[in-house]
């Protein structure tokens, strides 16, 4: 009896989480197919689930007609160089606040993690401001600059580096370890999860910053893809299929990276959830 109710309750929550996948799934399936089709299929009423012919104009458009290929490699290397300096200094602040004592280290910590709970439109205005007396408006390093002041990296390094044994760095100093040897040699290979995990979030989350990328950018030729990709609607039409196909266009890189450090963003955010 037990286990006819437990195969039922196994079959129902299996049809429960399979429904749920294919409703999450077919916004995506539904972007990649209509990216395929012309115009009109995408407007015909009832929708064309499956193409009856497979239309490449769009991605050929999207190249002819904007610098697209100039826009992805923007945004490549203005999310890639953001992640690589969040995750150096948050791993350096982060084995600053778990392993130095210093007056005011915890009040320090805990008001820099405030700012965590800041939404990000708020600072739109005052970092505008301060990006322009920088003389760095409509600049890729606009771009960069305001990420690396995310606390978020900071506070995630150090949930890893924290749970380090002071004894492995003891023993560093007394093999004649200085502090940057000991941080880059026997700090970092030990956070590797967390900072796989610190990566992919601050990639994604700087791919996908197009408020900021809108508000710092204004010449054609400076915007990111998934601000390039927002310009292709038309004053008094919208192009459907295009902006699907930029879309997928601008999803693939994010989606490359996930599954290219995936075992690292699931070891470090289980392993930091534990330490936490």
């Amino acid at each position: 009896m037990i286990d006819k109710k437990s195969r039922i309750a196994s079959l129902v929550s299996s049809i429960l989480l399979y429904s749920i996948a294919i409703l999450l799934l077919y916004p995506v399936y539904w972007s990649f197919i209509g990216s395929l089709m012309t115009d009109s299929d995408v407007m015909s009423i009832p929708p064309k689930l499956i193409p009856g012919k497979l239309y490449f104009g769009n991605y050929i458009e999207l190249f002819k007609k904007a610098p697209t290929l100039n826009w992805f490699f923007n945004s490549v290397f203005v999310s890639s160089i953001t992640s690589f300096l969040v995750v150096l200094f948050g791993s350096m602040a982060g084995y600053g606040f778990s392993k130095k004592k210093f007056p005011g280290v915890n009040f320090i910590f805990y008001l820099m993690i405030l700012g965590m709970m800041i939404p990000k439109q708020v600072m739109l205005i005052p970092l505008f401001k301060l990006i322009n007396q920088m003389n760095l408006f409509d600049t890729l390093t606009a771009l960069i600059l305001p990420q690396l002041g995310i606390p978020f990296g900071v506070f995630l390094m150090k949930q890893f580096i924290v749970s380090i044994p002071d004894e492995i760095l003891e023993a560093a100093k007394v093999d004649g370890f200085g502090e940057l040897n000991t941080f880059f040699k026997i700090v970092l290979p030990i956070a590797k999860p967390g900072m796989g995990a610190l990566a992919i979030f601050t990639f994604i989350s700087s791919w996908n910053d197009y408020a900021w990328q809108l508000v710092a950018i204004s010449s054609t030729k400076l915007k990111t893809l998934p601000l390039g990709v927002a310009t292709f609607q038309e004053e008094y039409s919208m192009r459907y299929a295009l902006l699907m196909a930029g879309g997928v266009l601008a999803s693939l890189p994010m989606l490359i990276v996930f599954m290219t450090f995936q075992r690292y963003f699931t070891k470090g955010i289980v392993m930091g959830a534990v330490k936490g």
